[in-house]
């Protein structure tokens, strides 16, 4: 079997064709996109010919897995009244959509509190999250929260506030982790060495459990281990360093994960996508 491997591709030409990009141009047999315009709060309104276009692009491809990532506006910890229905409804819809395209995972960042403090914070996300599939019990897309760099008043980055979210949780079956290897470096979990990488590996066992990481988001940092800033770069060209690429390719507890690369697209003049992928897939004989 080979791995899942792919990356984040643009809906600009229908969400359909971004299947299609994924499998025709890059030989992916995973895939990340967006069901809407990430960065306004306007909804968008499936029609049954996008549903049908999806499900054929589907079958043609054979991608084995898709996910989708929530709008970044949207934050479910935030202490603003207005901010917080709008981030829940936007929230419900991007379930909604997925449901109906039959996408298993959406990726949420869990949000920033906003100086009401952490244990304020891990309440008023899971909160949201009951609320929303005590609505839509029906929805078979799991949320999995991401792990996050720590900037500012974030939380999800450290693994411990994660598993306070889960705990939390009533419907545990509606929710997973998804690992970002930059976002977690950032956030002080060394993954260069292997004594570290192991370290890491094994205290988000412990912590959280294997089993409930559904995702991997593969990206280089371009800053320091614990810097605590979240900042993409291309994959061995960071302060990761290709080794962790390498180890993660080849660690066979994480063999079954879907990994997804978000490293910048750059210009015109380099196919960064393809040179990142490729080095993942020479990675795995390496």
């Amino acid at each position: 079997m080979e791995q899942l491997l792919g990356a984040h591709f643009s809906i600009a030409k229908g969400l359909h064709n971004a299947l299609y990009t994924a499998a025709d141009s890059y030989g992916c047999n995973a895939v990340q996109i967006f069901t809407k315009n990430a960065t306004t709060w306007k909804e968008r309104i499936l029609t049954r010919d996008q549903i049908n276009q999806f499900d054929q692009a589907k079958k043609k491809t054979g991608i084995k897995a898709i996910s989708s990532h929530a709008s970044y506006l949207i934050n479910p910890a935030t202490y603003e009244n207005k901010k917080y229905k709008m981030s829940y409804n936007a929230l419900k819809h991007e379930l909604i959509r997925c449901s109906m395209l039959d996408i298993p995972w959406l990726v949420l960042h869990p949000g920033s509190h906003l100086g009401k403090g952490e244990e304020w914070g891990i309440d008023r996300i899971a909160d949201g999250i009951n609320n929303i599939f005590s609505d839509i019990r029906d929805n078979q897309t799991r949320v999995l929260l991401e792990t996050t760099a720590g900037q500012g008043s974030g939380i999800g980055h450290s693994f411990e506030q994660l598993a306070a979210i889960i705990d939390r949780i009533k419907y545990p079956e509606n929710v997973g982790i998804c690992i970002d290897t930059c976002h977690i470096f950032a956030a002080g979990y060394d993954i260069r060495t292997k004594e570290s990488y192991n370290k890491t590996i094994d205290k988000f066992d412990s912590v959280l459990g294997l089993n409930r990481a559904f995702l991997i988001h593969l990206n280089d940092s371009k800053k320091k281990c614990g810097s605590r800033v979240d900042r993409h770069e291309h994959i061995g060209l960071g302060n990761i360093g290709i080794k962790a690429f390498e180890m993660i390719m080849k660690d066979r507890r994480l063999f079954d994960i879907p990994k997804i690369i978000e490293t910048p697209k750059g210009d015109n003049e380099k196919d960064w996508d393809r040179v990142n992928l490729n080095i993942l897939r020479k990675a795995i004989n390496s």
